[in-house]
């Protein structure tokens, strides 16, 4: 049985704050996936400064040192853009191919992961699952459009003093005013050179104020509108004004209209707002509070992307901030799913009653819960999966279902996590008396479907049940518990020792697992553990006195993955008979 992968965090953007926002939650043992696509705002410029410990570093060095330090613990980098991202709230539109470009299959252990919220589509086509999305993806810098000037910009076209003031110190340098920034931004650089000028261009005159302090300081101003840039010898060397003037410059400072790389977030509801200073808009942001928390709960924020003013240490430090904050929204969630858990193990089976379906497509999964009998966000992870296929699992039984009853005398059975009804329908073909149980609706209605097409309906009750919180009452000569390894948090101990309870005297349970990763699955969990059959057996905590043991084995069969691969598959079984 696969899944699709479900991560714990998707950050969008490699820059500084991506990278260091990942680099603590990878430390924190998160599944996380960084996608960039390659185009750092800083791209342009010859070194990062004010990066305390890597003043000077180019730029990318500074990343590559990055990636290299987060796939230390584990963290998968992806080159990769992102058009999209919505809610899973309703139909996800998704394969569920893992960005790997494997199979699909999600095979870190029960209970490491609660339910996807996220899904994130690449320009390629893929989509990812995620619980929560870090968006670090920077903005673009809008230039005034001056013939020359893009191509200088990172160069000797500069904007930020902390940036690139020291290497035009005591030079000529300009200052195009395109707005109400200009004569704080000569202040700025008259600190580094005596030779300032500032341009007026198309903003006009300056406001008296600002005329006088620049007088003050010894920046002269020049009016007229800039037409172009005088390049000799691959240097800046003078502005032209539209009068034919020529003002020798050796590097010129502009402010450009910060626009943040947000459009993808619109499926979230996510649209910029003003970047306002002083009552001046300098562009647009995406808003957040002090910990890079947005307005749509499980998306953060940081770096450029909501500060346009941050330099690259302090869009690291807000990454790491927002990456603490974000963590602590997951534990949150893990420890109240946790709690949920053991209150329903301590009520054993005298919790609320399940949701009796009747047998038909229309009845199944139909009725009332009775509160709390389901987790809503399980519910809807496991409805959105189904229904983001025709079909998701292939109709046959499991072999290994079929092998174990196949030799036995037909009574009543329990199929746990009944899915597509594969199982059901081969149980009661054989004249088994089926109670299929799952938390989908969409399942239980492609089950009833299934069995109805059989003509094996009569034999089959459909319950709904989140396992987690309720058992199906009553005792079953046969209780199949096949793969009950969920990529959400799952009380997965707590289930199968409730599955035993339910097997009648003289029944049996089957429980199988994965045992290891299929050859065609995502190779950054190939490292991943499963339990052993005998570390299961430990784990049902069986009376040796009240049950036998007949099978505990890891048998291989032959399965072909999503794209028509090919390979052998290692499961783990445990089968006991109850005395």
């Amino acid at each position: 049985m696969t899944y699709p992968v479900v991560h714990d965090v998707v950050v969008v953007g490699g820059g500084a704050a991506g990278l260091s926002g990942a680099l603590a939650l990878g430390r924190f043992r998160r599944d996380v996936v960084v996608l960039d696509g390659g185009a750092p705002r800083n791209a342009p410029a010859d070194h990062v400064h004010n990066f305390l410990t890597n003043e000077g570093v180019p730029p990318a060095t500074l990343y590559a040192t990055g990636r290299a330090e987060v796939a230390r613990y584990g963290v998968t980098l992806l080159d990769a853009t992102v058009t999209a991202a919505h809610p899973l709230d309703g139909p996800p539109g998704t394969t569920g191919t893992n960005p790997a470009g494997g199979a699909g299959e999600n095979t870190r252990p029960a209970g490491s992961v609660g339910p996807a919220r996220f899904a994130v589509t690449l320009a390629d086509g893929r989509v990812l699952h995620a619980r929560r999305m870090l968006v670090t993806t920077g903005l673009v810098d809008e230039l005034p459009d001056v013939p020359g000037l893009a191509g200088r910009w990172g160069r000797d076209v500069l904007h930020c003093p902390y940036c690139h003031g020291w290497e035009v110190r005591d030079q000529a340098v300009g200052v195009l005013a395109t707005g109400p920034m200009a004569a704080h931004q000569a202040l700025l650089f008259r600190q580094l050179t005596d030779d300032v000028v500032v341009f007026t261009h198309t903003a006009g005159p300056l406001p008296a104020d600002d005329a006088e302090r620049l007088a003050a300081r010894g920046v002269t101003v020049v009016d007229g509108e800039v037409a172009e840039l005088e390049v000799t010898a691959d240097r800046l060397t003078g502005v032209r004004l539209r009068s034919g003037r020529v003002v020798p410059r050796e590097a010129l400072v502009v402010a450009p209209r910060f626009a943040a790389r947000a459009t993808f977030l619109a499926g979230l509801g996510l649209t910029p707002e003003d970047f306002v200073v002083g009552g001046h808009a300098f562009g647009d942001r995406i808003a957040a509070d002090a910990s890079g928390a947005t307005g749509v709960p499980g998306v953060w924020v940081a770096g450029n992307v909501t500060d346009p003013q941050a330099t690259v240490i302090a869009a690291a430090a807000a990454g790491l901030k927002a990456a603490a904050a974000l963590n602590a929204d997951l534990i949150a969630e893990e420890t109240d799913r946790a709690v949920a858990a053991r209150r329903t193990a301590a009520r054993g089976q005298t919790g609320p009653a399940p949701e009796r379906t009747g047998p038909t497509p229309d009845q199944a999964g139909a009725g009332h819960d009775q509160a709390g009998a389901v987790d809503e966000a399980t519910a809807r992870h496991w409805d959105e999966l189904y229904r983001g296929r025709e079909r998701y699992w292939s109709g046959r039984p499991n072999p290994h279902l079929v092998d174990v009853a196949g030799t036995l005398p037909p009574g009543t059975a329990l199929d746990l996590g009944c899915g597509e009804g594969g199982d059901a329908v081969w149980l009661a073909r054989q004249g088994w008396q089926v109670t299929a149980v799952d938390v989908s609706t969409a399942a239980l209605q492609r089950s009833a479907a299934a069995v109805t097409a059989a003509g094996v309906a009569a034999l089959v009750d459909f319950q709904r049940h989140d396992l987690a919180r309720t058992f199906p009452s009553g005792e079953f000569d046969l209780v199949s518990a096949q793969f009950l390894q969920s990529p959400l948090e799952f009380p997965r101990a707590e289930v199968l020792r409730a599955a035993a309870r339910a097997v009648a005297p003289g029944g049996r349970l089957l429980v199988v697992e994965h045992g290891a990763v299929p050859p065609w699955g995502n190779a950054a969990h190939h490292h991943t553990r499963f339990p052993t059959p005998q570390e299961t057996l430990a784990d049902l905590d069986l009376d040796p006195d009240g049950w036998d043991v007949e099978r505990l084995d890891a048998p291989q069969r032959q399965a072909t993955g999503p794209d028509g691969q090919t390979g052998t598959l290692i499961d783990h079984l445990v089968l006991a008979r109850r005395r």
